[in-house]
C-alpha cells in the first residue's frame, strides 16, 4: 500500500511491488494551445505575437517598447512584397526612440569601416602589378 510523508517542500511517495504492478489510470490531457502560461516561440498558434517571447530580449518592455511592438506589428503583418517596406516610418520612430536612450540602446561603432581595406579593386590591382613585376624579375 503506498504512502506518502511531506519533508519541508518536497512529498515523498512511497509505492509497493503491488502497486507497480497494477495498470496507471492516470488520465492525460492534451496541451491546451492557447494556455497563456504555456511556453511559446515568437509567434503563437493563432498567429499573434508573443512579446513574452525571451527571444525578443526585453525589447517589447522599456522606454521603447511601444515603438518597437508597432514596428514589429507592422513587419509582421505586412502584405507587401518586400516586406516591411510599408513600415518605414515605424522603424524610423523607434530608431529615434531608442536614439534617447544610448545607454540602454547602443549604437554599433564604425570601427568596421577602419578594418576593411581601404579599396579591394586597388589592392586587387596593386597586387597583380607586384606579381607581373616579379615574373619579369624572373625571366
Amino acid at each position: 500500500m503506498a504512502y506518502c510523508r511531506q519533508e519541508g517542500k518536497d512529498r515523498i511517495i512511497f509505492v509497493t511491488k503491488e502497486d507497480h504492478e497494477t495498470p496507471s489510470n492516470a488520465e492525460l490531457v492534451a496541451d491546451d494551445p492557447n494556455d497563456p502560461y504555456e511556453e511559446h516561440g515568437l509567434i503563437l498558434p493563432n498567429g499573434d505575437i508573443n512579446w513574452n517571447c525571451p527571444c525578443l530580449g526585453g525589447m517589447a518592455s522599456g522606454p521603447c517598447g511601444e515603438q518597437f511592438k508597432a514596428a514589429f506589428s507592422c513587419f509582421h503583418y505586412s502584405k507587401e512584397d518586400v516586406k516591411g517596406s510599408d513600415c518605414v516610418d515605424q522603424f524610423r520612430a523607434m530608431q529615434e526612440c531608442m536614439q534617447k536612450y544610448p545607454d540602454l540602446y547602443p549604437q554599433e561603432e564604425e570601427e568596421e569601416e577602419e578594418e576593411k581595406p581601404a579599396d579591394p579593386l586597388r589592392e586587387a590591382a596593386a597586387s597583380e602589378a607586384s606579381a607581373a613585376k616579379e615574373e619579369a624579375a624572373s625571366s
